[in-house]
């Protein structure tokens, strides 16, 4: 059995964190927080006026963990046991059920089950159901 880290307080802070930003969204702009979504439409045939705003997102997914590293000195140790070729396959395997299911975790997740949407019920019941049988599958079979 592999060890975790019980991190209670900064697991709630950060679901907090995310929570608020999805209705900061929401409220300024009408918009879900769907982060395939918002990511899918920085890229042609989509043009609108929320460009900036798309960019202004994908920028600080990628610039939090450079802030956490100033602000702390470190990053989180993670291990990552899957090679570089599984981690491709499993990128593009996310990618198309995001797209097949209209939706992310994110999007359905945090936003859709916040909104009471059975669509997005379904979905996160159907990726969460997944996730534990392959979680399951690896420790037992892989």
């Amino acid at each position: 059995m592999v060890a975790t880290s019980f991190t209670p307080i900064a697991s709630l802070l950060g679901g907090a964190l995310i929570g608020l930003s999805a209705v900061l969204l929401m409220w300024t702009t009408g918009r879900i927080a769907g982060i395939s979504g918002i990511v899918a439409r920085l890229f042609p045939p989509y043009e609108d006026r929320e460009l900036a705003g798309r960019l202004a997102f994908v920028v600080g997914l990628v610039a939090a963990p450079v802030l956490v590293r100033l602000v702390t000195g470190s990053l989180p140790a993670q291990t990552i046991a899957a090679g570089t070729p599984l981690l491709v396959i499993a990128g593009l395997l996310t990618g198309f059920g995001a797209v097949w299911g209209s939706g992310c975790t994110s999007g359905h997740g945090v936003c859709g089950l916040s909104r009471l949407s059975m669509r997005s019920l379904v979905a996160t019941m159907t990726f969460m159901a997944t996730g534990v049988a392959t979680v399951f599958v690896m420790l037992h079979w892989g």
